[in-house]
């Protein structure tokens, strides 16, 4: 009994040591002792903020999330109120309709037109034939006349006969010529059809693309952060009703002094400790540095004083390990950041990568 209460207190203590071990390395980390080649500095974990607004005017109808739920890219999160959408639709579908009669209309004049004018062909090709059987019947009678064999009546008859027929003949072509204006001015107007049932297929897809457009989807996965309108509410067009966070844009903001920040390249490796996990070191990438101090001393002239000023820096935390944690991620979380601005100093042991399991 006695031996086993000793090897039990052997072993608090031991843990006791590892738990003291990991919270004086977190607390060396957070003081100034930063190793030389490395700075650090406080900051807050964010991500990218996104708001679900309506698009055009209307109602909330109905909002399936609450603040804090996570939700997934394509998860439907509210809907507006579509009646007068659909209203409208089904006035675009009718006016389609119509617009399609008018062209059947249209399209069956133009071949009525067609048809008339191939009848106005074949009696000019008629008037043709009747004119040369009148041409040679008139050279006949001349003929005959000159040897006294027919009266002069009728050497005029079948003049006239003759002139009667070119008459016809013309006023045969003239009748082609205006059917086939009238079939000109009747495919002018299938065109002018055919536009309106475009204009009409264009009114209604656009109809149904707001009707879409009323339920809003979750753009990305993340967390719902606000319900910022309840259901019954009338926004207008771009109205907020939720916003959520981007959990696949996770990132700590952080400010260095002048010296680090000018020494600081994008894309230098970075670590962040988080104050709820001291235990865990999270690898980030800087992917903003400032190019204007963000507070200045009232006074610049001398060096120590310009010293002074601090440079906004973003960590950016890979979208590969958040999707491994992303139900997990929480926005908000104060923590430290460290950039090694000296890439030929390996990372201290306290500052090696240590993620959950």
């Amino acid at each position: 009994m006695l031996q086993f209460r000793t090897r039990l207190l052997l072993t608090l203590a031991a843990g006791g040591l590892i738990i003291a071990g990991i919270f004086y390395g977190a607390r060396l980390l957070k003081t100034d002792a930063v190793p030389d080649g490395f700075a650090s500095g406080n900051g807050r974990i964010e991500a990218a903020e996104i708001d679900i607004a309506a698009k055009t005017a209307g109602r909330v109808e109905e909002i399936d999330v609450k603040e804090g739920d996570f939700v997934t890219a394509g998860q439907v999160l509210a809907r507006m109120d579509t009646e007068v959408l659909e209203a409208r639709k089904k006035e675009a579908q009718a006016l389609l309709r119509q617009a399609g009669y008018a062209v059947e209309a249209a399209r069956s004049q133009v071949n009525r037109y067609r048809g008339e004018k191939e009848a106005a062909q074949a009696v000019v090709r008629q008037r043709q034939a009747e004119i040369v059987a009148a041409r040679n019947r008139l050279e006949r009678s001349r003929a005959a006349a000159r040897e006294n064999a027919v009266s002069a009546q009728r050497v005029d008859d079948d003049r006239a006969a003759y002139l009667s027929l070119l008459a016809m003949l013309h006023a045969a072509e003239a009748d082609v010529k205006a059917v086939e204006a009238a079939i000109v001015m009747s495919g002018s107007q299938v065109i002018g059809a055919e536009s309106s049932v475009e204009a009409a297929q264009a009114t209604l897809q656009r109809i149904e693309a707001e009707i879409r457009d009323s339920v809003l989807k979750a753009p990305c996965s993340g967390r719902v952060q606000y319900r910022v309108a309840q259901p019954g509410e009338v926004l207008g067009a771009g109205g907020i009703v939720l916003n959520m966070i981007n959990l696949a844009d996770v990132y700590m903001t952080f400010f260095l002094p002048t010296a680090a920040a000018g020494k600081l390249a994008i894309g230098s490796e970075a670590r962040l400790i988080l104050d709820a996990a001291p235990r865990y070191v999270v690898p980030a990438t800087i992917s903003f540095v400032a190019d204007v101090a963000q507070f200045t001393p009232k006074t610049v002239e001398t060096a120590s004083e310009r010293q002074k000023l601090m440079f906004r820096v973003k960590a950016q935390i890979a979208p590969e390990l958040l999707s491994k944690y992303i139900t997990n991620v929480k926005t908000g979380l104060p923590g430290s950041a460290y950039v090694r601005i000296d890439p030929r100093q390996p990372w201290p042991e306290a500052l090696q990568v240590r993620l959950p399991p």
